[in-house]
């Protein structure tokens, strides 16, 4: 299914401007944006994956991983193909990069946005979860089921490397809820040369979004080496701290993958001195991800230290919490930060 991608722009050169993420392609006729999903035909720019899923799941929530909105709950949880970064250690890279490495083919299932709405529904879930490849590249068919959904009471969730421009922000705030914004390293050779982007969009994403009240958890999937030292550590928490305090930081565990399956697993005793770090920074929530680690991935209140949500798992699945639908601490009545019942 094929649709105008209508977040875009004729310029002067008579070039169409992409301007759904930071990569800001400018296209002549017939070609492709870096995502690959994304083509000028016929003077305009189309979306060539708009209703057409490669992933649906109905998943925890914490999976994403949002710990501070609607725990215990279940997102249905979409991706098309395609993806306007190129990382290297990429989790997912068989949809992501697939219209890339495939001669622009597009792999998927049509199910309109009136069809996912319905199975959230159905499904029992509380929340849409755009997520498995980079939502924005599918930004026009995200829209439309977000907006759908939001009618419908449903919550929006956008998993994302942070790459929107204002205007999608902008666009997207009125049905958006929450989203977990990855900060892959603080490192723009890094962003160059692993991931094909930059670290200066991003961090302007995150500030911006969390300007226009959308809920934000961070993550950060910790390679050996290559992203772990103290120095960048402590500078990724410092930046969120400058934001909020209250920002949830989700250090993963990185196994080889895609294009660095030469680089060894995560040590936990790398987890565990980021999340160190972090909280020397003034961090009220962090956590490690990708190992089942009770101690590191449950929720404690700021204000009285009590363990207030439990979580194991290697996603932190298995939950329970003991805060009251406004989030309120039993112990000591502090609110904690989220989105809750």
């Amino acid at each position: 299914m094929k649709q105008k991608a209508w977040l875009s722009r004729t310029l002067p050169s008579g070039k169409i401007l992409c301007e759904a993420c930071r990569q800001s392609c400018s296209l002549d006729e017939g070609e492709y944006g870096i995502c690959g999903v994304r083509r000028v035909k016929d003077g305009a720019l189309q979306l060539l994956v708009y209703g057409i899923v490669s992933a649906l799941h109905s998943d925890p929530v914490e999976k994403k991983p949002m710990f501070h909105f609607f725990p215990k709950t279940k997102a249905l949880s979409l991706g098309t193909v395609g993806c306007n970064f190129s990382c290297s250690f990429c989790q997912n890279y068989q949809i992501s990069q697939y219209p890339k490495e495939n001669a622009h083919q597009i792999l998927g299932q049509e199910i309109s946005p009136q069809e996912i709405v319905s199975l959230a529904l159905t499904n029992g879930c509380d929340s849409i979860a755009y997520t498995y490849n980079e939502p924005i590249v599918f930004f026009e068919y995200s829209y439309d089921i977000a907006k759908l959904a939001h009618s419908k009471g449903l919550k929006n969730i956008y998993v994302t490397s942070g790459y929107e421009t204002k205007k999608a922000i902008d666009t997207l705030a009125p049905y958006i809820d929450g989203m977990n914004i990855d900060i892959k390293s603080f490192s723009d050779t890094f962003y160059k040369e692993i991931c094909g982007a930059r670290l200066k969009p991003v961090l302007e994403a995150v500030q911006y979004a969390h300007a226009k009240g959308i809920w934000i958890e961070i993550t950060t999937l910790l390679i050996e080496g290559k992203n772990d030292s103290d120095e960048e550590i402590r500078e990724i928490a410092k930046f969120i701290a400058s934001i909020d305090t209250s920002l949830p930081w989700h250090l993963s565990a990185f196994h080889p993958m895609y294009k660095m399956l030469d680089v060894p697993r995560t040590q936990i005793s790398t987890l565990h001195r980021a999340y160190k770090i972090a909280q020397e920074e003034g961090l009220k929530y962090v956590y490690v991800g990708n190992i089942d680690d009770n101690a590191y991935e449950s929720t404690y209140c700021p204000s009285c230290k009590n363990k207030v949500i439990e979580r194991s798992g290697n996603i932190g699945q298995f939950v329970l919490n003991h805060l009251d639908k406004s989030g309120i601490c039993p112990n000591c009545g502090y609110k904690i930060e989220g989105v809750w019942h």
